[in-house]
Parts: C-alpha cells; sequence; structure tokens
C-alpha cells in the first residue's frame, strides 16, 4: 500500500524558512518523478516544485530562487527547502509523483500546513 507522509510545516513570520519531507512508502521510490504541491484556501492545488528521477529540477514561477527541491533515494524522501517566505506562501502543502495533465500517481496524504506571518 503506498503511503506519503508529509511533515516539516509550521508557523513562520515572512522571511524565514521552513524544510518539508515527505516520506514514501510502498513504491519503487527511485523510479518515480517526485513533485511538491500546494492549496491555498479557496484555491485549487498548485504544482510547485518537481524533481525527476535523475535530480532535475522544475520551479513554479512563484516560488522559483527560493525553494529548493531536493530527494533521498536511499531514505525514500523528497524535501522542500523554503526560504525567504511570504503571506502568500500559505498553504497545504502535499508531495506525489506528477503525471500528465495535473494528474498524480498515488493518493494524497494528509499535507502538511504551512502559515507565513506578515
Amino acid at each position: 500500500q503506498v503511503q506519503l507522509v508529509e511533515s516539516g510545516g509550521g508557523l513562520v513570520q515572512a522571511g524565514g524558512s521552513l524544510r518539508l519531507s515527505c516520506a514514501a512508502s510502498g513504491i519503487i521510490f527511485s523510479g518515480n518523478a517526485m513533485g511538491w504541491y500546494r492549496q491555498a484556501p479557496g484555491k485549487q492545488r498548485e504544482l510547485v516544485a518537481t524533481i525527476t528521477t535523475d535530480g532535475s529540477a522544475n520551479y513554479a514561477d512563484s516560488v522559483k530562487g527560493r525553494f529548493t527541491i531536493s530527494r533521498d533515494n536511499a531514505k525514500n524522501t523528497v524535501l522542500l527547502q523554503m526560504n525567504s517566505l511570504k503571506p502568500e506562501d500559505t498553504a497545504v502543502y502535499y508531495c506525489n509523483s506528477p503525471l500528465i495533465r495535473n494528474l498524480v500517481r498515488f493518493n494524497w496524504g494528509q499535507g502538511t500546513q504551512v502559515t507565513v506571518s506578515s
């Protein structure tokens, strides 16, 4: 059974940093591209960063230069380092494996709440 468990969220002031972690089980982790998504209240879930199986990363324009995605295949973990946080980064953050047309490969986990105060 596939399980994605996100952690590391919290309350931080604008300009601060957080490091999110996603632990995956029940999958061949190294064989899957992974991504971080977020959903703010009243908004659709959006993809903010992806990392391929060989470690190539891509970012949404809104987080480029502030967020860094990485993966540790030995620990079946994908990380998101978030720096220079802004109030508009406030959302529930999720990880998953992206497919085409905004589809994802696995069921969603519970997510981790990130709240950035101004």
